[in-house]
């Protein structure tokens, strides 16, 4: 599996290459990234695949010095679970 940073969005691709899942954001100013979207392919899911995307996201938000809004359903249950996200999320 081989997550890559593409234009407002992170795309996970499979072993062969093929596309199974992404992240997307939305920038909201200069210092805001609103996660809009996560999706996995269903035949990969339970394998913590959207979990490794949001975390990606979350990596980037540290690098550039920005703060995140979860407003995918996803991303908010993985900032509402992960004490560790809070130093990105913007309250």
């Amino acid at each position: 599996m081989e997550i890559k940073e593409e234009k407002n969005r992170f795309a996970l691709y499979n072993d062969e290459g093929t596309e199974i899942g992404e992240m997307t954001w939305v920038d909201a100013g200069e210092d805001i990234m609103v996660i809009d979207h996560t999706f996995v392919d269903p035949t990969y899911r339970g394998q913590k695949l959207a979990e490794k995307l949001v975390r990606s996201g979350v990596e980037k938000a540290r690098r550039d010095g920005v703060k995140i809004v979860p407003l995918c359903p996803y991303a908010k249950k993985e900032f509402d679970e992960k004490s560790e996200y809070q130093d990105v999320l913007r309250k």
